[in-house]
């Protein structure tokens, strides 16, 4: 039951006929709406259409906002469960100095010691753009000298317009 589709209950349901289970799985077969409703308040729930296209729909006898309520907590619970992957990313432009290079490795190993994927990407500037595999060669040469064996590389390195980037992931021990 998401947000955007509409639920019928009760009063709201059309069909002249039902196919009506109960709150605890019993099934009362097929019964007219008026008769559907009335067993429906007679236990104290609603009756909520659960499938309007099936010949004759089916209704449930249910307690709708508890069952509103489940699939919240549910919804709820599933986000908890989920794993937010934080990227970090560091910038190296296609002429820079060894020592710049490794004090933003310095940063880079640290971020993967936390967890955090890194995401290297040489800026090319004016006619650096022609030539491309100066950045791919500078990614190439980083991962050699500094990463490997200790991350792992998700992406070889990619052109993409400006930048060269590449995905490095901590190893998964």
């Amino acid at each position: 039951m998401s947000k955007g589709k509409e639920v019928f209950l009760n009063e709201d349901i059309r069909a002249a006929e039902l196919r009506c289970i109960g709150d605890d799985g019993k099934a009362y077969g097929i019964l007219p709406r008026e008769k559907a409703l009335e067993v429906a308040y007679q236990s104290g729930l609603d009756l909520v259409l659960i499938a309007p296209d099936a010949k004759p729909p089916v209704a449930k006898i249910m307690d709708y906002k508890k069952f509103c309520y489940q699939q919240e907590k549910k919804l709820k619970e599933a986000k908890k469960k989920q794993k937010v992957i934080e990227i970090k990313e560091i910038k190296f432009s296609a002429k820079i100095a060894q020592n710049d290079v490794n004090y933003k490795i310095k940063h880079a190993k640290e971020f993967l010691d936390d967890d955090k994927h890194v995401k290297l990407r040489v800026f090319l500037k004016g006619r650096e753009i022609a030539t491309p595999e100066i950045g791919v060669n500078l990614l190439n040469k980083i991962w050699d000298e500094y990463f490997e064996g200790n991350a792992t590389k998700e992406k070889e390195p990619i052109i993409e317009g400006r930048y060269v980037s590449m995905l490095v992931t901590p190893k998964k021990v």
